[in-house]
């Protein structure tokens, strides 16, 4: 009894410390420039950041700017964090304007260095202060509070508890439990092109407490959907970094935004089909919320970015002196491209046949003459070949030049996922040495799992998707004939996806219970990221890009790729053994 006694005094000895130790911090307050509601301009006198820690709630901080603008202290010294509290601006509109603002806190005062202690997800109640516990155990000197985008940073009143130390780095906060990207460029300049590289900080957290943080630049990735509002992201770190187990060590990583792909997991269902066909290579994928100075973009995937490497495309990287004997023979990383009119004239040509072809690797900044002489010939040579009434030829045939296994498993991932694109963006590589050019690996799939109102339903249609005239090609038609003369044509080649097929089918590696239980297993994972990204985009009622649908929930679009694949492992089965 003594003992319970004495255990309890010291719980209770503890919990007075902790209390006494946690108590509300006073500091310095900083923000952005505020603003005069009564002429629009740039306030020095009323809704200043002190605004924000006078303890009247009738009072508050307003942001002259409408995006990317804070307002916060200077603690004078490390503290950790343990509880904020926060209450809306007094008006109509003040506890809709604090939905998705972002608590966070670092140790420089431009805030480069910047994590999030908590994510608001619910609106205000005006005259109440809610608090929220904080598990980060890192102590930081700066904390202050991010408006969401587009509203102006409005905020009554705003508290901060703890107590001072430098605290260690056990434990950061994860909005939704999947791992996080937390980017921070200076001056808080948003990426804005596919050219210009942002100077960046970047920090990922993953699911252990583990990170990567490293100085970095950030700029827009992609085509039609650097359009989008929610932008994709290349990251390029200043040193290799292997984040969250990916199998590659590298500077260059993507963030795709999934924007018009309400599941948020097509690419990922895409890239597993192709782990599960033994592809040589599938880019690494995974799921991830994103955060930019201080703002949060929404889930996206961190992906590999498609480029020469052992853990990627593993072929050998070239030199500009690699310009003659075996040297010149490789390796070259092409892509069969509908935008590569938009690329360099050095770094890009049109074959014979009229399919526009991007060089990727040598890059444009190091490519010769010679090298792209070489790939632009040996490329014609192949599709001459393909497309010459001999082409099954053993000594004069393209499969001398060509390997089908890797262009076959292509194939099957694309028509799994009937996916219109499939040839409208295709890598295809070819070694040092080696006189075949290889298939992979595969990309691009936000269309794909009946996502396309083109195309919408696939089961219209008694071909493959990709022969269809609502199918997209580079170079059109010709794309779309070389395709069929290996996989209809071509008697071997046609046997050869038969059997691998059925093989597939037969074994279990491809069946509609094995794509829907890692659908499933996916929309779990996603489920509280995909809450807060679309209270962030809320498009889930509207159509967006090619959605020929609008279903209102995450779980109606979720069952859409499911119902699909219940339908479309069937037809395949037809196409293929007809």
């Amino acid at each position: 009894t003594m003992k319970k006694h004495a255990l309890a005094l010291i719980m209770l000895l503890s919990i007075t410390t902790l209390w006494a130790d946690d108590a509300l911090l006073t500091g310095m307050p900083m923000g952005s420039p505020a603003v005069d509601y009564s002429n629009g301009q740039i306030s020095t006198t009323v809704n200043q950041p002190s605004n924000a820690f006078d303890g009247d709630l009738n009072t508050y901080y307003a942001s002259y700017d409408r995006s990317y603008t804070w307002v916060g202290m200077d603690l004078g010294a490390p503290h950790v964090i343990t509880r904020v509290g926060w209450s809306p601006r007094n008006d109509g509109k003040g506890p809709e304007r604090i939905k998705l603002g972002v608590i966070e806190a670092a140790n420089r005062s431009d805030f480069m260095d910047a994590v999030p202690l908590y994510i608001i997800d619910k609106a205000g109640v005006i005259g109440e202060i809610h608090y929220a516990d904080v598990h980060v155990s890192k102590g930081f000197r700066y904390v202050r509070y991010v408006g969401p985008n587009d509203v102006r940073c409005n905020i009554a009143e705003l508290e901060f508890y703890g107590h001072a130390g430098e605290g260690d780095e056990s434990q950061f906060y994860l909005p939704s439990g999947l791992p996080l990207v937390v980017i921070n460029t200076v001056k808080a300049e948003e990426p804005y092109d596919k050219e210009h590289d942002i100077p960046s900080y970047v920090r990922i957290i993953d699911t252990n407490h583990a990170y990567v943080m490293d100085t970095a630049t950030t700029r827009l990735r992609g085509n039609a959907s650097t359009q989008f509002p929610k932008k994709p992201y290349r990251i390029k770190f200043e040193h290799k970094q292997q984040p969250l187990g990916a199998p590659a060590k590298a500077k260059k990583w993507t963030l795709i935004n999934n924007y018009g792909d309400k599941t948020l997991m097509r690419n990922l269902l895409a890239f597993h089909i192709s782990q599960q066909m033994g592809m040589p290579y599938t880019p690494y994928g995974q799921a991830v919320d994103v955060m930019l100075n201080g703002e949060y973009k929404g889930c996206y995937q961190l992906c590999d970015q498609i480029e020469v490497d052992e853990n990627r495309v593993n072929i050998t990287e070239m030199e500009p002196e690699d310009i003659s004997g075996d040297a010149i023979t490789g390796g070259y990383l092409i892509e069969i491209d509908a935008y590569a009119n938009e690329e360099p004239e050095h770094s890009m040509f049109k074959s014979s046949k009229g399919i526009p072809i991007t060089i990727k690797s040598p890059d444009d900044d190091d490519i010769t003459p010679q090298q792209k002489s070489y790939i632009e010939s040996y490329f014609n040579r192949l599709e001459n070949r393909v497309f010459a009434e001999n082409f099954s030829d053993e000594i004069h045939g393209y499969r001398q030049l060509f390997d089908t296994e890797s262009f076959i498993k292509h194939f099957i991932v694309g028509e799994i996922s009937g996916n219109t694109d499939t040839y409208w963006s295709t890598y295809l590589y070819k070694e040092r040495g080696d006189d075949k050019i290889y298939t992979g690996p595969v990309w691009d799939f936000d269309i794909a799992f009946e996502n396309d109102n083109r195309t919408h339903p696939i089961s219209q249609y008694n071909d493959f998707i990709y022969a269809t005239d609502d199918s997209s090609a580079a170079g059109g038609k010709n794309m779309k004939r070389f395709v069929s003369r290996i996989i209809k044509e071509d008697p071997v080649a046609n046997a050869q996806l038969k059997q691998m097929w059925n093989e597939l089918r037969n074994n279990g590696v491809i069946t509609e219970e094995s794509l829907i239980a890692y659908i499933d297993q996916t929309a779990a994972l996603l489920d509280e990221s995909q809450k807060l990204n679309f209270k962030r985009w809320k498009i889930l009622d509207r159509k967006f890009h090619m959605n020929f649908q609008a279903l209102g929930s995450y779980e109606a679009e979720v069952n859409t790729i499911k119902s699909y694949i219940d339908e479309r492992l069937v037809r395949l089965d037809e196409f293929i053994n007809r």
